[in-house]
């Protein structure tokens, strides 16, 4: 089977990661198309094996990708066409129709409340993805309540599959000598409480929330932010102007597998040099990373985790819902700070989410998808 991903771009993002790590484990012929941004996730991929295409899309009105991209599909004969991220759906399922290719599936990673990838949820937004929808054969939710976010927006339950995120939780293991290496590459005291905070560097992460927490703890509190983006520098700024820049650290992006030759600690490395994971994210579609830090062995502490949510309270019995801004943040971090490290137990819900099941599972859609069957919102 040969299947084409189409994506909007391959820079250090949480969908984008999924995908490199979902290509590693999937059982079919795999290439991938990036309307834009062939970043470090585009690299590993090469490096993995799989041939990447940069479409060279200049804007969300650049019509000309249309037919550059209806071509490419034509010229490599797939089987199925699978889109990621709103760009990508619209023009992807739309190239793929024109290409002559029906097995059409689609993975909604970003769809959040009132936001869908950081775009406000208006009619127009709404409006055009339900009619991009329509285009393809089945939309894969990653989350239960992703999936009944669509379906209150009209999605028959016969075109949705709920397909959670998944990881290779050994990648992540705890590790007292990652722990060690990867405090003295950032400068860490080894005797710091490091509070850690993983992804996109944008107002909608509310990390300043963590910036504000941090000057209500202890001068041995360190916050470790990994993750790029436009909130870099004002992050920055804010620490600067709170008295705490000495005690932050932004590491830039941090893929989970770095390239051969990168010295720098990849993102296992530094869950394990962490205490603590802090999300207060209000919209999270799934919640990585959380899910992530939880198969290090670390409590984390969140404002929205479907991935957590979705399970039973016992399958991550260190996972807590914070409400709240700085205040609620630093007053769950005190009482973490003051309990002290414990053992790194990694939980049934990291086990939960497996990446190799997931890729079976999306086998399945594609099955689906070609002989035209209709799907049911199921979860694991």
């Amino acid at each position: 089977m040969r299947v084409l991903h189409v994506i909007t771009g391959l820079g250090m993002g949480g969908a984008e990661q999924q995908l490199r790590l979902l290509l590693r484990h999937l059982p079919a012929r795999c290439d991938v198309v990036t309307l834009t941004n062939p970043g470090s996730v585009a690299e590993g991929l090469v490096a993995d094996g799989i041939r990447v295409t940069h479409l060279g899309m200049r804007g969300n009105r650049d019509l000309g990708a249309l037919p550059r991209l209806t071509r490419l599909i034509r010229a490599g004969d797939y089987d199925v066409v699978h889109t990621h991220l709103y760009r990508a759906c619209l023009y992807g399922r739309l190239a793929a129709r024109l290409a002559g290719v029906r097995a059409v599936v689609a993975t909604e990673h970003s769809l959040g409340e009132t936001q869908l990838e950081g775009r406000p949820l208006t009619a127009g937004v709404r409006a055009l993805y339900l009619a991009g929808e329509r285009l393809g054969r089945a939309t894969v939710a990653v989350s239960a309540t992703a999936a009944e976010r669509l379906r209150q927006w009209g999605v028959p339950a016969s075109r949705m599959r709920v397909i959670p995120n998944g990881i290779d939780a050994e990648l992540y293991r705890y590790d007292e000598v990652r722990r060690k290496e990867a405090r003295m590459h950032y400068g860490l005291p080894e005797d710091a409480y490091v509070v850690g905070g993983v992804g996109r560097l944008v107002p909608a992460k509310r990390f300043d929330v963590l910036v504000h927490a941090l000057e209500r703890m202890p001068t041995s509190v360190r916050l470790l932010l990994v993750g790029g983006g436009p909130e870099k520098e004002p992050l920055r700024r804010l620490a600067a102007r709170l008295g705490v820049a000495d005690r932050v650290v932004l590491t830039g992006e941090r893929p989970t597998l770095p390239k051969p030759g990168d010295k720098a600690p990849g993102l296992p490395d530094l869950l394990s040099a962490m205490d603590v994971l802090a999300s207060p994210s209000p919209e999270e579609t799934f919640g990585l990373a959380v899910l992530e830090a939880l198969a290090a062995g670390l409590p984390a502490l969140y404002t929205t985790c479907p991935a957590v949510q979705d399970l039973p309270p016992e399958a991550a019995p260190a996972a807590q819902q914070v409400v709240g801004d700085a205040e609620a943040y630093s007053r769950q971090l005190l009482r973490l700070y003051a309990t002290g490290p414990q053992e790194r137990t990694v939980p049934d819900a990291a086990r939960h989410y497996s990446i190799r099941h997931g890729a079976r599972q999306l086998m399945d859609v594609y099955l689906a998808a070609l002989s035209g069957s209709t799907l049911e919102v199921s979860s694991r």
